[in-house]
């Protein structure tokens, strides 16, 4: 069956700064469980929560730089650059640099607020 999507759907962020989520496939805009697709612009100091997902996530940085924490070391993704973080591995994304951040995330399955187990 075809799903023909004609804009995202934004969907509220976490963190201590508003980061804009804009889903174009997944849970919430095309009813999908499987895979989650989605176009991230991050500002400049924000923050995420850490987290230990239950879904593997590929990152594609597009513009700017994504700071990734994990519990084996930390890294800066460039734009062009890309990175993957498999389920169930703690995860801490930000957008520490001048101009923050626009990335592209791939979750398989798709996100879900109850499957990403963020910080308390």
């Amino acid at each position: 069956m075809l799903k023909f999507i004609q804009a995202p759907q934004v969907i509220k962020a976490a963190g201590d700064k508003p980061k804009r989520i804009e889903e174009f496939i997944g849970r919430v805009n095309s009813h999908t469980e499987q895979v989650s697709i989605a176009r991230m612009v991050s500002p400049e100091g924000w923050v995420e929560p850490g987290q230990k997902p239950a879904f593997d996530e590929y990152t594609v940085v597009l513009k700017g730089s994504l700071h990734v924490k994990t519990k084996s070391g930390e890294w800066q993704v460039a734009a062009g650059q890309a990175i993957v973080v498999s389920k169930g591995e703690w995860v801490q994304y930000s957008s520490p640099g001048v101009g923050g951040c626009e990335y592209i995330a791939v979750c398989l399955p798709a996100f879900s607020p109850d499957t990403v187990h963020r910080d308390e």
